[in-house]
């Protein structure tokens, strides 16, 4: 991720408000359904990797 240069002749101002419990919950729910679909690809490909890296120490 890379930085956002800012215009000369314009101002970016952030003003943060506190998130409600609705919101919190919703961003929750989606970082735990995130993290369920992609954990399971995570280890597909470490599986793979471990399969590859085992196969590579055999030598007839």
């Amino acid at each position: 991720m890379g930085l956002i240069k800012e215009p000369l002749d314009v101002d970016f101002e952030v003003d943060p408000r506190p998130l409600t419990e609705e919101e919190k919950k919703q961003i929750s729910n989606y970082i735990k359904a995130y993290k369920a679909k992609h954990s399971s690809e995570k280890s597909d490909v470490k599986l793979t990797s471990q399969i590859s890296k085992s196969r590579k120490k055999v030598s007839v």
